[in-house]
């Protein structure tokens, strides 16, 4: 039997979105860079596996249900009674919305490199990961762990720097555990500021010329607005983006990605630089249309 499915690793969270300028009232909403690449891959078609650590606790029972509701399989997740789900609170000042504050009740109980169920990677084709947990210890032994699976048994390995420095004890840290990790996936997706902030520039084209070192075989810059940049093989295609009129930009680079997952997924690597341009197109799409609605998903 081929190998199906697209794993992604990582942390749930929920985003409590004020409602209005008092910020007393809050819309709630599934989120989390790994769970709302997840949903879009899922929603693209492509089936859709998550694994993490959830509690019993209703917002831990939110989450499972949503992930079911959008069909992303959460057979593989590990479920600990003492878990709490993490959440973002983000409130609107004078029509902005702003971030206002970062929850983790129970920091260090997290997906443990033996609760990976090796059978997975056995049928996956792809496993996806980002840098949202890679500061603490055990996501990082965790994530090795999975390396490991997704490179034995040959899945092609995808990484999302998403980088967040308020986890991080400092700058040079984060930067050099980043790194590390791009050197070991086949598709790299990052936004524009943090390829600045890893190469240590402010020009494109120097970044990509510090980066070129270790040799990535797909390379993704999201751009905003501006659309997006690929690189394979020494070469770099800009694809401009897609004119909507946004409401909440949170999640784009997610579902960006999704998008990058599901071409390679369903047609394999691509053949030709035209082909390659055709992926950065449908991203871009997908991109487009996840800022139209409140919410990152």
């Amino acid at each position: 039997m081929s190998k199906q499915g697209v794993i992604s690793l990582g942390d749930a969270f929920i985003d409590y979105i004020s409602q209005d300028p008092s910020n007393t009232k809050y819309y709630r909403f599934l989120g989390g860079a790994t769970v709302n690449t997840a949903v879009w891959t899922s929603r693209l078609g492509t089936p859709s596996y998550y694994l993490t650590k959830l509690g019993l606790e209703e917002d831990s029972t939110f989450v499972a249900k949503e992930l079911k509701k959008e069909k992303v399989n959460i057979d593989y997740c590990v479920m600990a009674s003492e878990k709490k789900i993490c959440s973002v609170t983000v409130h609107l000042n004078k029509d902005e919305r702003v971030f206002h504050s970062y929850d983790n009740p129970t920091p260090d109980i997290l997906l443990t490199s033996d609760e990976l169920e090796q059978e997975l990677f056995k049928k996956a084709k792809i496993f996806y990961f980002g840098s949202g947990t890679l500061f603490h210890e055990t996501a990082r032994n965790t994530t090795n762990k999975a390396l490991e699976y997704a490179r034995e048994h040959h899945c092609l390995v995808a990484f999302d720097t998403n980088i967040r420095l308020k986890r991080w004890e400092s700058e040079a840290i984060c930067r050099q555990t980043v790194l590390s990790f791009l050197k070991r996936a086949d598709i790299v997706k990052m936004a524009e500021e943090e390829l600045f902030f890893l190469t240590k520039t402010n020009h494109l084209k120097e970044a990509l010329e510090k980066l070129a070192g270790l040799s990535i075989p797909y390379l993704f810059i999201t751009m905003g607005g501006e659309g997006a940049c690929a690189v394979h093989d020494g070469r770099k295609k800009v694809v401009p983006g897609v004119k909507v009129e946004a409401v909440d930009t949170t999640g784009a680079g997610d579902a960006f990605m999704a998008a990058i997952l599901t071409s390679f997924h369903e047609l394999g690597t691509p053949s030709d630089d035209s082909q390659l341009q055709e992926y950065v197109q449908f991203a871009n799409e997908v991109g487009a249309r996840a800022t139209l609605k409140l919410g990152s998903l």
